[in-house]
């Protein structure tokens, strides 16, 4: 998304947007804190590592101002050509982006990882904001080592300790972020929360519910691909081939008797209709792909492309 090549919508002159990466290792809450800021949920949420796959572009627009966060994978050394193309994502998203929002934990120091995205930011000399998350899990002292280990690290312009779950120090993240609103008019419209086509949307939703139902070594090796989305009157009709590697994850995803499958069925089901506003008939395939992640055309194939 190169911002110096789009035309903003002719707009009012107090118009104005800003493109926010948010960026950090996985795990660490971007895509609740993306979720929390937007007030609705666009981008997947897991406590498994490696939820978030591609870039989610998240837009909030408030009186003239126009936020529009791109949500990014954990950043972390790739280890197939999936991991490198999330490595890829994450890159051109902080490539794109006129500021960044690090998202950490409250650990009381600085990483490699994080090391690696502040020199992303001091090449670019790039404006970001330093959040730490997840403080309702930690203490006052743990919090305080963080910030100035970080602060002697990098000028933040501001550095926010915040609970995204709960919700608590979010609204201070988006009142911080509104200096970051330096392009003149719109480039989207009022209403939209996001520009991710509707297919992505789905198949993201029945990737979120088979990260929370499934064992812990299968999600990584999961495709969700939409076969067909079709919308005729009051119904949604929705294909799905989940692809995964091995035949005895297989087994394991439709479970004895399909109940796995069932239940991945009845809980993106519910979402899906919340997010599409309409009912939804869900048809789930499981198909195997041995060893896809190390493959490119597979990797292409299944939506993970620049």
């Amino acid at each position: 998304m190169n911002t110096e090549n789009q035309n903003p919508q002719t707009a009012p002159i107090n118009r104005r947007t800003g493109f926010i990466a948010i960026v950090g290792r996985p795990n660490v809450g971007k895509s609740t804190l993306l979720n929390a800021l937007l007030g609705e949920k666009v981008s997947i949420v897991s406590k498994k590592p490696q939820t978030t796959r591609n870039r989610i572009t998240g837009i909030l627009t408030r009186g003239g101002d126009q936020f529009v966060f791109l949500d990014t994978p954990g950043m972390q050394n790739p280890r197939n050509k999936l991991g490198q193309f999330m490595l890829k994502t994450i890159g051109s998203a902080i490539n794109d982006a006129g500021a960044c929002i690090l998202v950490v934990e409250p650990d009381g120091r600085v990483g490699r990882i994080e090391e690696g995205i502040i020199e992303r930011f001091a090449a670019r000399k790039l404006p970001a904001l330093l959040v730490i998350n997840k403080i309702d899990a930690s203490d006052g002292e743990k919090v305080g080592e963080t910030i100035k280990a970080y602060a002697e690290r990098y000028n933040f312009k501001s550095i926010i300790p915040i609970s995204a779950l709960k919700e608590k120090g979010v609204d201070i993240v988006l009142d911080e972020a509104r200096s970051f609103l330096t392009i003149p008019g719109w480039f989207f419209e009022e209403d939209e929360l996001t520009d991710q086509p509707e297919r992505q949307i789905a198949a993201e939703i029945i990737r979120e519910k088979l990260l929370r139902t499934l064992d812990e070594e299968i999600p990584h090796g999961i495709a969700v691909v939409i076969e067909e989305f079709s919308d005729k009157k009051d119904l949604l009709s929705i294909r799905a081939e989940i692809f995964c590697e091995r035949e005895s994850h297989k087994r394991i995803i439709i479970g004895k008797k399909g109940e796995a499958l069932k239940k991945v069925g009845t809980y993106a089901r519910e979402d899906l209709e919340e997010f599409f506003g309409t009912h939804v008939y869900l048809n789930l395939w499981v198909k195997v792909k041995e060893n896809w992640r190390d493959v490119q055309s597979n990797v292409s194939g299944f939506g993970y492309r620049e």
